[in-house]
């Protein structure tokens, strides 16, 4: 069963339980897959391609970066009753992704990269981010990345 079809057995089961926010949620999230599915305007392939697991994941975690974005936002302008929506819809996205790493062993990833490549401060961010993201894509959120590294630098000088 590929992702797609899991949402959409999770949208038939949220229809059937009267689940409104993992039924909203799932619906939008259906849609940016469906979206993605059709090939850009010009191109010479028919009708819709098939997205595979990887690409739909990256479209759940664009969703799942989109909410958070909305969260921030929202919590500026003083909204606690969207922050709460968005909060929800975020943690119905949230299920659909891989396990996300701890703080800790985000940190262990980042000092074995650092120490691979060599850097010895905040001057070396760029050198041990694209390397760490391309390890931890999946499995940890790139704002979180970012803060460990440059803590861990920082500390390095």
């Amino acid at each position: 069963m590929t992702i797609k079809d899991q949402f959409d057995a999770d949208l038939r089961a949220a229809l059937r339980a009267g689940d409104e926010t993992r039924k909203t949620t799932l619906r939008l999230l259906l849609t940016a897959v469906r979206n993605a599915e059709i090939p850009p305007e010009g191109a010479t392939e028919e009708g819709r391609h098939a997205l595979d697991d990887d690409a739909v994941l990256a479209i759940v975690r664009r969703e799942v970066k989109q909410r958070r974005d909305s969260i921030d936002a929202y919590q500026k302008a003083g909204r606690a009753d969207l922050v709460a929506r968005e909060e929800a819809e975020a943690a119905v996205l949230f299920a659909y992704l891989p396990a996300q790493m701890s703080r800790e062993e985000i940190a262990a990833a980042a000092r074995a990269v650092i120490e691979r490549v060599g850097a010895r401060g905040p001057a070396d961010k760029g050198k041990v981010m694209p390397v760490l993201m391309g390890e931890l894509r999946d499995r940890a959120e790139g704002r979180e990345i970012n803060a460990v590294v440059t803590e861990l630098l920082s500390g390095a000088t």
